[in-house]
């Protein structure tokens, strides 16, 4: 019993550190086309 408990904890820690890896990888996208539009939208030739 005890072991199958462990095993649905780490499954759910992988789970978790998978999902957080994807949520930083968007922010970071959504970062870089931030800051793309941003430096679009000011240049000034």
């Amino acid at each position: 019993m005890a072991a199958n408990v462990y095993s649905v904890r780490s499954s759910k820690i992988r789970s978790w550190e998978r999902c957080s890896k994807q949520v930083r990888q968007q922010r970071t996208r959504l970062y870089i086309i931030w800051r793309c539009t941003v430096l679009l939208l000011c240049w000034h030739d």
